[in-house]
C-alpha cells in the first residue's frame, strides 16, 4: 500500500471512529422523550418481560429491487449480501439484530414477540460511495402476547427504527473497519427492540 493510501484510510479511520463513538452514545436514544419513571402513571406499569420466543414476517407481497440507483421506490432494498433471496436475507437481518437484544430481558413474565416487517431499505452501492445523504429505513409492527396465554399484551404498534447511513469516504472507511451495513443496523435492532419492549404500558385489568 502507498504511503499516501495509508495516509488517507488512517484519516478515514479515525473519522469513523469518532463517528462511531458519537453514534454510540445517540443510536439508542428513543425516538420521542427519554423515559423515565415518573412517566409511569397510576394506569401504567413498567413490563418485566423474558422473550420466550421470536417471530419475523417478512411478507411476500413487499416489492424488492435489485436496480443500483438512488433510492428504488420499493419496500425491500438490501444489496449486501449476494444476489439471492431478498426476503430471506433481510428476515435474516432482522432476526440478528431483534435476538441480539431480546436476550438481555430477563423478566419474570415470558411472552412471544412478533415483528411484521412494513419496510427495509438499505443503501445501494450508488448512493453509499457517494455524498448523498441516505438513511437505513426499517419499519415494522410489533406485537406481544403472553406465552402462557395467549392474551395480547401490546397490539400490533408501528416501529420506526429508521437511522442515518454512513456514505461516501465514511462508509469506505467502514468497510475497511469491518463495520458493515448488516453491523450497524443489527446494533440499532437490538436497541430499538430493548426500547420498545420496556416502554410503560396500560396495567392489567384488577378483578
Amino acid at each position: 500500500m502507498k504511503t499516501s493510501l495509508k495516509i488517507a484510510v488512517a484519516f478515514s479511520l479515525a473519522a469513523i471512529t469518532s463517528a462511531c463513538t458519537t453514534e454510540s452514545l445517540t443510536r439508542s436514544l428513543p425516538f420521542e422523550a427519554p423515559f423515565t419513571g415518573a412517566e409511569v402513571s397510576e394506569n401504567m406499569v413498567t413490563p418485566d418481560f423474558r422473550v420466550q420466543s421470536l417471530e419475523v414476517i417478512v411478507p411476500e407481497d413487499l416489492t424488492v429491487s435489485e436496480d443500483n440507483t438512488i433510492k428504488p421506490r420499493v419496500d425491500i432494498v438490501w444489496h449486501e449480501d449476494p444476489f439471492g433471496n431478498r426476503y430471506a436475507q433481510v428476515q435474516s437481518v432482522m432476526e440478528e439484530g431483534l435476538r441480539m437484544g431480546t436476550r438481555t430481558l430477563r423478566g419474570s413474565q415470558p411472552v412471544k414477540v412478533e415483528v411484521e416487517l412494513i419496510r427495509f431499505h438499505a443503501q445501494t452501492d450508488r448512493v453509499r460511495y457517494s455524498k448523498i445523504p441516505s438513511e437505513h429505513e426499517i419499519e415494522f409492527y410489533m406485537t406481544v402476547t403472553d406465552a402462557r396465554s395467549g392474551e395480547v399484551i401490546i397490539p400490533a404498534r408501528y416501529v420506526n427504527a429508521t437511522f442515518p447511513a454512513f456514505g461516501g469516504e465514511m462508509a469506505l472507511a467502514a468497510d475497511i473497519a469491518g463495520i458493515t451495513q448488516r453491523k450497524r443496523i443489527t446494533e440499532r435492532l437490538s436497541d430499538v427492540i430493548v426500547q420498545e419492549l420496556t416502554r410503560p404500558i396500560p396495567a392489567p385489568a384488577t378483578m
